[in-house]
């Protein structure tokens, strides 16, 4: 039985559209290294996914585990890649309480970060370097999954809207910082006065 790997990417986007969630991002990036538990490094190739885009049937998880939130086969998530790595692109059911459970983190950045489930079908090792370096050349993908921990920091999945919710988020503290000097100003000027 193949045993299946995992690897963690970060934040896509999330936007809210009649009864759908959709959410975007990276879950793979290509030519970047990672260092796997000290062991070895790894990167993985432009093209590793080519072949099981359309092949197999994979789905998408949180942390590589429960009930899919969405799956190649329905239609509902859809995989691609490009030269950056494998982006997908997935339709939520708004009322899905996994969804509504991830959708709040993802909003305030809790959840930003993404990861493949994987078995190497082509790959190869270069241990004349210490620790070694293993190239990912061709997969089989079981599962695009949103983690908290990635083991490729250049991942990313967010809502559809995370641009407008980062700008939001600095007008938000820009105006809290203006109070906060506001608010110093004037209580220093009763102390002085």
């Amino acid at each position: 039985m193949m045993e299946r790997e995992t690897r963690s990417f970060s934040p896509a986007e999330i936007r809210a559209v009649e009864g759908t969630v959709k959410v975007s991002g990276y879950a793979a990036v290509f030519n970047q290294e990672t260092d796997i538990g000290g062991y070895y490094r790894e990167v993985i190739e432009p093209g590793a996914f080519a072949e099981a885009l359309g092949r197999d049937d994979v789905v998408f998880l949180i942390n590589h585990d429960g009930l899919p939130l969405a799956r190649t086969r329905s239609g509902t998530l859809k995989l691609s890649e490009d030269a950056k790595g494998l982006f997908m692109e997935a339709e939520l059911d708004a009322e899905d309480p996994d969804v509504k459970a991830i959708v709040p983190k993802m909003k305030r950045g809790d959840l930003d970060k993404m990861s493949f489930a994987f078995w190497p079908d082509v790959h190869e090792w270069d241990d004349t370097q210490n620790p070694p370096l293993r190239s990912i050349k061709k997969v089989r993908l079981f599962d695009v999954s949103i983690v908290t921990t990635p083991a490729y920091d250049g991942t990313e999945i967010g809502l559809r809207s995370l641009q407008e919710h980062r700008a939001s988020a600095q007008n938000t503290l820009s105006s809290r910082v203006s109070e906060i000097r506001r608010r110093m100003k004037g209580q220093l000027a009763r102390r002085l006065g």
